[in-house]
């Protein structure tokens, strides 16, 4: 055979591993809504910059008919390339070959890519659509899956894992995604579930839709298991883009400076009128962040799930930051198992590559309840705390109103090796509200008085205008300074240039026992 013979022979092979499973499972992939496992990838990384690896790779297997049936790529596409100019190892599932079912060959492929990207220090971006594990492989197939969630597992903290999923994603295969950071889902074409539909009638005689028991909403805002919700693949994956704009390669790389021209000397007049007068009435302390963070860009983490507690990633002064506040206008702002988990999550993420955590603080304390209480807020508020204080990169305080009780302390805050922390005037620090305070430290002389609820008020107002402002945690140190709302954004980028040499690390041990 010639070498013309043998380019043709590879051109044709490298064309038939591109068309997947064929021109017609592409455009029923297509009429879903769905993009093909190569599209995807088109929209993900930049231009012409993917190189793919082991796409000739098909299957082992001769049983049931699998002998006869082979197809390059194995159902999976995977490779590396590049987003922004940064690299990234992929890999993308093909529902169009084996409906993108996982096999020892399939697993392989990923793992391949999976090691490179650690030995290398690059993310990992999995975009997943696939049927599960391939049946006819049997115990095979699980062991594929295995391998991968070890390689999750180990590259934990080390590289930063990212999930989309794309399409069905059940029983085992959940758990790859589950371990990975931040999990992107579509409405009306993603599904996550441990068992079906079909099962859980066949189980607990329930009757529920893929979209109940598995949907983007669903996972996106009432399990907490997605972290973005879209309405679009493009979307999606557009916003897996974005993200790396904020976070590092690995966890030995500084983050990414923004590249916005927002003067870091900026004050905003506007900051003074957002805290209403009655501290009882509710603010969007959205508002507060956009305000203070460079263009009022933020890329929020968790939107629609605990939305008690807000998380994203910002830039300040062009240092990346994750930014946790809590939210006055959902539950007035208060911690609850929801949040706890939410806050802890994204914490950990910051802490392990690097990323600066700045803190908006208005709190009223932990949310009361027989719910909460069975439930564990205990165990689940001290994953916040564990979090805050296990955290060694730079952390900024803002206390803009309310810190009360047990969550001013697990709020960042100076005790817990909070580096800059700071007050606004309207602060109010003490261990619990004006009005429990006063019905426990005036409780007999209440109950005595003749006009009850005016003995009452007048308690309140002599406890508000005592405790209820920040210059006693000031005179104790507790907090560095009051400060002008509007010097907010200038403080903090000045705090975040002074820390940016901070040296602070925990005692040696292989690792912590974080309340589970």
């Amino acid at each position: 055979m010639s070498m013309k013979e043998k380019l043709d022979l590879l051109e044709r092979r490298g064309a038939e591993a591109e068309q997947g499973g064929g021109a017609e499972r592409v455009a029923a992939q297509h009429e879903k809504g769905k993009l093909s496992a190569r599209e995807r990838l088109d929209v993900l990384l930049d231009e012409g910059t993917f190189v793919e690896l082991d796409r000739f790779v098909t299957h082992r297997s001769n049983d049931f008919g699998l002998d006869g049936h082979r197809v390059y790529g194995d159902g999976v596409v995977t490779g590396y390339g590049r987003i922004g100019g940064r690299l990234v190892y992929v890999f993308s599932q093909d529902f169009t070959v084996f409906g993108g079912s996982l096999s020892e060959s399939h697993a392989e492929k990923i793992c391949k890519i999976m090691d490179l990207a650690v030995r290398n220090g690059a993310p990992v971006v999995g975009l997943n659509d696939s049927g599960g594990a391939r049946i006819q492989e049997g115990v095979v197939s699980l062991g594929g899956y295995a391998d991968i969630f070890l390689r999750n597992t180990l590259a934990s903290g080390v590289v930063p894992q990212i999930s989309a999923v794309l399409g069905p994603c059940a029983g085992g295969a959940v758990y790859s995604p589950a371990i990975t950071d931040f999990i992107y889902m579509v409405r009306g074409t993603s599904y996550m579930f441990v068992t079906g539909p079909n099962v859980v009638k066949t189980v607990t005689h329930e009757d529920v839709s893929m979209e109940q028991l598995g949907g983007a909403d669903t996972h996106g805002g009432t399990s907490g298991v997605s972290h973005f919700t879209f309405d679009s693949e493009l979307a999606c994956l557009g916003a897996i883009r974005d993200l790396f704009r904020f976070v590092p390669s690995n966890n030995l790389d500084d983050p990414p400076r923004g590249t916005g021209s927002d003067p870091r000397d900026r004050r905003d007049d506007a900051l003074l009128e957002l805290i209403p007068d009655n501290p009882n009435k509710p603010y969007d302390m959205h508002e507060i962040v956009r305000r203070i963070v460079d263009d009022g860009e933020f890329y929020e983490v968790h939107r629609d799930y605990a939305q008690n507690i807000i998380c994203g990633f910002a830039h300040l002064g062009g240092f990346s930051v994750g930014v946790v506040a809590n939210q006055p206008a959902v539950l007035a702002g208060v911690l609850d198992i929801a949040a706890s988990l939410k806050g802890a999550r994204f914490i950990r993420f910051c802490d392990a590559f690097n990323i600066p955590l700045v803190t908006f603080e208005d709190v009223p304390g932990f949310l009361p309840g027989t719910a909460q209480e069975l439930g564990g807020i205990i165990k689940h508020g001290a994953k916040l705390l564990f979090a805050y204080c296990e955290a060694t990169v730079p952390k900024l305080t803002v206390i803009t109103r309310k810190a009360y009780g047990g969550a001013y302390d697990v709020m960042s805050s100076k005790h817990i090796r909070g580096d800059y922390n700071v007050a606004w005037p309207t602060a109010e620090i003490a261990v619990m509200g004006p009005k429990g305070a006063v019905e426990i430290l005036f409780k007999k002389e209440i109950a005595g008085a003749r006009d009850p609820q005016q003995a009452t008020d007048r308690k309140i107002d002599e406890y508000r205008e005592k405790f209820a402002h920040p210059y006693i945690a000031a005179g104790r140190g507790y907090v560095d300074d009051i400060i002008d709302p509007r010097d907010t954004r200038p403080r903090l980028i000045d705090a975040l240039e002074t820390l940016r040499t901070k040296r602070d690390r925990n005692p040696p041990k292989k690792h912590g026992n974080i309340p589970l």
